[in-house]
């Protein structure tokens, strides 16, 4: 009989990254993925007699410019090895990779999870070539040999991970890192960015590790944690049954099913007979070209984000939906400026400073929701953004309150069918808020003469009540009554 014992999982976590270069990892072969079966091969990813590997120096960049973004030390004398095994994707029976000088080791990632920032230690990033691709149809199997050769970048993590949830999260850094340095595209349904999960289980307190389970397949961050959630599940039925797992073992992820499947017991260091690749000599790396890496690498998500907060007074939950779209925190930061240059060219630049001193927050968030709720990204794919001064002008109008919001929605989706400015779109759909304080004050008095009922609810303290009256007075206006305006006339005129 099955009883409940106290257990935490052990997660780490294996993450491979398809670089986009030119060419692949050891030959000159087109690196696209889009290209049909077997079209882009030679001799050398093929593993022809007589044929030598050349590095690609841009794939060595690539991965010592993302382990210093991870915080890992540099091998800057480093090999590649032999890693053997036969399966029908691999046709030299032999992937080159790195076995004990990876380029990068011991570094870290920081990661907001559940709002709290947890550090996730990275045991080492390395290189290596991937393998073909296997496409079985029926009982028949086919081999795509397009994939060889490309380039990969395996981070390993050590086995920090304690949910599903945290995993996740440390995937998605690293993927919007990869995007920053701009050395992947880094989608998983595309297999740019690939996982595999080591989970074992331990009773809480224990510090020793039992043997894991390699869950291999999964495509999608939310398969991540679904696939994780099994195995804890699985295997905490194993130790209350009193049966834990004796061996590692691999299994696969069936999205579809909802579970796993077991496919092999895992292999250990030595199945692989590792030994140096004989055909090319050590890669050093020098200081110079160390440090000229070093000042290749652009502002990263988690320095934007501190920036935002300190530079636009963001809060935390609007920087990370700004700053998970590189292009789209890009963007922001040009509506601000032109924001800021509307205040600047009305005002004296004293006055601009201390306006904006005080207005900063509130319109740096305004900006931030519009982007954020406004513009979704198929919204963008299918019509671009507007240039950021018409967008910065348009939200600049509903500051002034010369433009209520709803119309500010009718002007903008006007701007991306047209391509023409807010200012003369405002014009041509007679959009202009109404701020004329005797043409309101006549809307008002004819909304308080045919409403009685309501006006009697408002006195009687019903505040829905006057909502309806300003309601009313929008509606004869077209909406383009100041609403703020509309409100303190209704107060006045309702208190006489």
């Amino acid at each position: 009989m099955s009883k409940t014992i106290n257990l935490e999982a052990v997660i780490g976590l294996e993450v491979h990254v398809q670089l986009k270069t030119k060419s692949k990892m050891f030959c000159r072969c087109d690196n696209r993925d889009d290209q049909p079966p077997n079209t882009a091969i030679c001799p050398i990813c093929t593993g022809q007699p007589g044929t030598l590997p050349l590095p690609n120096r841009q794939a060595i960049d690539w991965a010592v410019m993302t382990s210093l973004a991870l915080g890992c030390k540099i091998n800057q004398s480093s090999k590649f090895d032999r890693k053997n095994y036969f399966y029908p994707d691999l046709p030299k029976g032999y992937q080159i990779s790195q076995y004990d000088q990876p380029f990068g080791y011991q570094g870290k990632l920081e990661v907001l999870v559940d709002d709290k920032l947890k550090t996730f230690r990275i045991h080492r990033l390395h290189l290596e070539e991937d393998a073909g691709k296997l496409i079985h149809q029926g009982d028949t199997s086919l081999v795509d040999l397009n994939r060889v050769g490309t380039p990969l970048m395996e981070v390993v993590s050590e086995p920090d991970f304690q949910t599903p949830a945290e995993a996740k999260a440390y995937l998605q850094e690293l993927q919007l890192i990869a995007r920053y340095l701009g050395v992947s595209d880094a989608d998983m349904e595309k297999g740019h960015l690939r996982c595999d999960a080591n989970i074992s289980l331990r009773l809480k307190g224990e510090k020793k590790l039992y043997p894991k389970t390699e869950v291999k397949n999964i495509n999608s961050f939310r398969a991540v944690e679904r696939a994780l959630q099994y195995e804890i599940e699985r295997q905490t039925g194993l130790w209350e049954d009193g049966h834990p797992p004796k061996i590692s073992a691999t299994r696969g992820w069936n999205d579809a099913a909802g579970q796993t499947h077991e496919q092999r017991t895992k292999e250990g260091e030595a199945d692989y007979r590792y030994f140096p690749e004989p055909d090319i000599p050590p890669i050093i790396i020098s200081d110079k070209r160390l440090d000229e890496i070093k000042q290749a690498i652009p502002e990263l998500p988690a320095q934007r984000r501190q920036r935002y907060e300190k530079m636009y007074g963001l809060p935390a939950q609007t920087t990370q939906a700004l700053v998970v779209d590189r292009d789209l925190a890009k963007y922001f930061e040009e509506v601000v400026t032109e924001f800021r240059a509307y205040i600047e060219a009305e005002l004296s630049a004293a006055k601009a400073e201390t306006l904006w001193k005080k207005e900063r927050p509130a319109a740096c968030q305004t900006i931030a929701n519009w982007l954020i709720n406004r513009i979704p990204m198929e919204h963008r794919l299918t019509h671009g953004l507007p240039p950021a001064a018409d967008l910065a002008r348009l939200l600049w109008m509903v500051h002034q309150k010369q433009l209520t919001l709803q119309a500010a929605i009718q002007v903008y989706d006007q701007m991306l069918d047209t391509k023409k400015g807010p200012h003369q779109l405002v014009k041509e759909l007679g959009l202009e808020q109404v701020s004329d304080t005797a043409v309101i004050d006549a809307v008002v008095q004819k909304a308080i003469k045919d409403n009685p009922k309501v006006v009697a609810e408002v006195k009687a303290g019903k505040s829905n009540a006057l909502q309806f009256l300003v309601g009313q007075v929008m509606k004869v206006t077209k909406g383009k009554a100041n609403p703020q305006l509309v409100q303190s006339i209704l107060k006045k005129s309702l208190d006489k």
